[in-house]
């Protein structure tokens, strides 16, 4: 039985906007989401900028509950009341809700919990909360969502780096491809701009040291020269097609095709022939049984690191061949929000179907021989989309590529 699988809520919180309208809006403008740390003092810092998200968490959980949770948890479960309110899912209730599962990533989880309790162990271990380990662990966004709902259906994490999200989603989608639940709460989070993290991303040398917001993070063009970290949560309600119609959703796009694959090379660096890039994308394109012909938009994992988009670029160019469709980065404007990357990216996705458009490639103006392809440089423009391919790549040689397509009954 061919059990098809739909998205009928999203959820958003970005250096870009805190909901997918907001997101939207500024995906059209072009709008720069990079600026000045405000987490913490940078002074003896080479890396003074990141993409944060503004906002004050206690407007949407209350202190006592902030207490005991980490950063990124915050931002899961205010992302998902979102996709959830847009869904309508819960307003359904001849629902089981063992078949209702949660499958969110987080490349790093709580980090900013991790520093601030060391600081106290240095002092007394005694003062080291007991809430410090299920504040921390990366899965425990999952644990959140799925006690807040009353979830009883798969409940765990994906944990692959940046590509976290995207094999979130992907996993989640086979979970109902292969009737072993109906829905799923599904995406990642992600919250690292804390002095452990910028200072491990710089001293490796992947952040750009660019001191201007407005500049730093420039996908493809000749003088990128680092990607910048960002913070933010996406969250996509996913549902088996029959059962989101017979509960009447709206639905706002179909998953229909998940691929990927390993490097299988070095840590950090990509493989210079492209070839996980290249196999994690033809991978989608089958289970989606599609052509190259049938994309009509890449959402590029575009760095804006040396390495990465040149070997993109190589891996696009040798599966598409002559038929390349648009692409472009949206991490020009969102900066690299790392395992939720990939579920921002999933969103901004389907955002450019429903809505035919192609975000822009910002801060592109000096052209690279080696990223010699179309980026949708510096302003959107509109395109009729049917399908769209959203690629995620992490360290350790971890490659995911998911397909969105316009819904067909």
């Amino acid at each position: 039985m061919n059990r098809r699988v739909v998205v009928t809520g999203m959820g958003a919180l970005s250096p870009i906007g805190n909901n997918c309208n907001t997101i939207y809006q500024n995906l059209k403008l072009g709008k720069n989401g990079i600026d000045y740390i405000t987490q913490f003092d940078t002074s003896n810092f080479e890396v003074k900028i990141a993409g944060e998200v503004e906002i004050d968490l206690e407007e949407y959980i209350s202190k006592k509950d902030l207490n005991r949770m980490d950063r990124f948890s915050a931002f899961s479960l205010i992302t998902t009341a979102e996709a959830i309110d847009q869904s309508k899912i819960t307003d359904y209730n001849d629902f089981d809700k063992s078949r209702f599962g949660v499958i969110v990533g987080s490349g790093i989880g709580g980090i900013s919990t991790f520093e601030s309790q060391h600081k106290k162990l240095l002092k007394n271990p005694k003062r080291v909360s007991p809430f410090f380990i299920p504040s921390m662990i990366s899965d425990i966004a999952s644990g959140h969502i799925s006690i807040k709902y009353g979830l009883q259906g798969p409940n765990f994490a994906a944990i692959s780096a940046c590509s976290s999200a995207s094999h979130s989603i992907g996993t989640a989608y086979e979970i109902i491809k292969n009737n072993k639940a109906e829905a799923m709460v599904t995406g990642g989070s992600e919250a690292t701009i804390t002095p452990m993290a910028v200072a491990g991303f710089t001293n490796m040398r992947a952040l750009t040291k660019n001191p201007d917001p407005n500049i730093a993070c420039r996908p493809f063009d000749k003088l990128r020269d680092g990607f910048v970290m960002s913070e933010g949560a996406g969250i996509l309600i996913i549902e088996e097609l029959e059962f989101a119609k017979k509960r009447g959703a709206k639905i706002l796009a179909e998953i229909s095709g998940y691929g990927s694959s390993a490097d299988a090379f070095h840590l950090t660096s990509p493989d210079p022939t492209g070839q996980g890039a290249y196999k994690s994308m033809l991978n989608s394109l089958k289970d989606a049984n599609l052509s190259t012909s049938d994309i009509d938009y890449i959402n590029t994992h575009g760095t804006s690191t040396p390495f990465n988009d040149k070997i993109e670029t190589v891996a696009i160019k040798k599966l598409f061949q002559s038929k390349l469709p648009s692409l472009s980065s949206t991490k020009s404007m969102t900066g690299h929000l790392l395992g939720a990357a990939g579920a921002l990216e999933a969103i901004i996705s389907i955002l450019s179907i429903n809505n035919d458009f192609i975000p822009p490639t910002i801060n592109y103006f000096n052209q690279d021989p080696d990223c010699d392809l179309d980026y949708t440089p510096n302003k959107a423009k509109l395109k009729k989309i049917k399908s769209v391919l959203s690629n995620t790549f992490g360290f350790g040689g971890h490659n995911a590529s998911l397909i969105f397509s316009k819904y067909k009954s």
